[in-house]
């Protein structure tokens, strides 16, 4: 790869995206347990406690051969008992990569910039680049020409939506988000993506009605509405987000047959309807699998 470090979707060229989606599917399909990282060490920076994030990259690991260290908020103190500085420094000695994940976007950069080995953002306040990748990979196995087709998402303009929206306009995909006043993607990050959308010939729009956003879409996006770290903003949220929820008559206004997706862990019954990610439309816990290839490939990509 052209990159030392995978801070965001936008580290990468859109050909390193396709290659990476392909070894992924590869991986998925004929080469699930290799030795392509054998004697390799990942070393799992954890701020915010997660369930997909940590199993896949430890289990992602093993796979390929490799191993894995988790280190917990309470074990590391970041930027508390140590500074982001020593600790990349220290990590570097003992790991072939860091995979970070972090309150702030800051950390994450003060990572990659002292570590002398990769160094993988896992969720930062700005982006979430390795769910983008498993999404990208999941819309790419249930649809066969994604080129052209229309993401349309639904809810707050959050990190899950930063890495989409950029990788769906670096790779020939319109991209729509629908959010409340307060809650819409930043203009910096908006500026990017039409950037990538107008080299690919597509479009990246932002919009105040979820109707106007699903309408003809191939696929439906939501995400929660008060991510972690949020959590004295519930109510606010709440509030602000009401008329935003993925319903089966909402998902109805779009193609045919489109997909909905949800990276997880999933409110029912408040982002979306009850028991709607159960439905065959679904596609959430094929997005949620795909986190474990994606990063395979990525880890591949960046070690082996």
């Amino acid at each position: 790869m052209s990159t030392k470090d995978f801070l965001s979707v936008a580290d990468i060229s859109p050909e390193e995206l396709w290659q990476l989606i392909d070894a992924a599917i590869a991986m998925k399909r004929d080469d699930r347990w290799n030795q392509a990282l054998r004697q390799k060490v990942l070393v799992l920076v954890f701020e915010k406690p997660s369930n997909r994030t940590r199993v896949s990259f430890d289990a992602g690991m093993n796979e390929l051969g490799g191993h894995c260290i988790y280190l917990s908020p309470d074990e590391l103190g970041l930027g508390k008992r140590e500074s982001a500085r020593d600790v990349a420094l220290v990590l570097s000695r003992y790991g072939h990569a860091i995979a970070a994940r972090t309150f702030e976007h800051a950390t994450v950069e003060e990572l990659a910039k002292y570590a002398s080995v990769p160094v993988i953002n896992a969720l930062s306040s700005l982006e979430h680049p390795c769910q983008a990748l498993a999404d990208i990979m999941t819309i790419a196995e249930h649809r066969e020409h994604p080129a052209g087709l229309t993401v349309a998402q639904v809810g707050d303009g959050n990190n899950c939506a930063n890495s989409l929206m950029l990788a769906c306009a670096m790779n020939g995909m319109n991209y729509r988000i629908a959010s409340p006043a307060g809650y819409r993607i930043s203009d910096e990050m908006l500026a990017k993506a039409k950037k990538y959308a107008a080299a690919s010939g597509t479009t990246v729009t932002c919009m105040d009605a979820p109707e106007d956003a699903v309408r003809g879409a191939d696929v439906v996006y939501t995400d929660v509405w008060t991510s972690m770290g949020q959590e004295e903003e519930v109510a606010e949220r709440r509030l602000a987000f009401q008329g935003y929820q993925v319903t089966a008559k909402l998902l109805g206004l779009a193609k045919k047959g489109a997909l909905l997706m949800h990276p997880l862990p999933a409110h029912h019954g408040e982002e979306v309807e009850k028991d709607l990610i159960y439905q065959p439309q679904s596609v959430v816990f094929d997005q949620a699998e795909n986190r474990l290839h994606a990063q395979k490939a990525l880890l591949a990509m960046l070690l082996a």
